[in-house]
């Protein structure tokens, strides 16, 4: 049996949901007490395999004290390209990242960093750590080892 895929919309609106919810360091549990609703049901929400209706997006919105319109802020736009799949925009991956739990620690740990010559320190040890080079290839592979 075929499932059908979310609609980019709700997905886009559940990652918002996510996003916020992280942002305040709340529960899925409490969003789903507050909401009256189970934490699955908030799951689902988030995942974006089910649509939230206009009376419960404007509940999530108050108990995450953003105004609606937050929810679809850089929302695709429904456009497929030429492939058939929508474009993610480098703003998507930013916000997709910071729903992980390790971006948001991520982000709340650089946010402490003081020192600006520290921060773009980091900055470029990420860098370097996001594109291994040969050495670090020729480390890490058994068949190297002599």
């Amino acid at each position: 049996m075929d499932q059908k895929k979310p609609n980019p919309i709700d997905v886009h609106v559940g990652s918002r949901i996510r996003l916020r919810r992280a942002m305040l360091r709340m529960s899925q549990e409490k969003l789903a007490d507050g909401l009256g609703i189970t934490f699955q049901q908030v799951q689902k929400y988030e995942k974006g395999s089910n649509r939230v209706g206009a009376s419960r997006l404007q509940h999530i919105a108050s108990i995450l004290g953003v105004p609606v319109s937050y929810f679809f802020t850089d929302a695709p736009n429904g456009s497929p390209l030429a492939d058939g799949k929508p474009a993610m925009q480098a703003e998507d991956a930013v916000a997709a990242f910071l729903a992980t739990k390790e971006g948001m620690e991520l982000n709340l740990a650089f946010q402490r960093v003081a020192n600006a010559k520290l921060r773009q320190n980091i900055v470029q040890l990420v860098k370097s750590l996001g594109r291994p080079t040969e050495v670090d290839h020729d480390q890490t592979d058994p068949r190297s080892a002599g």
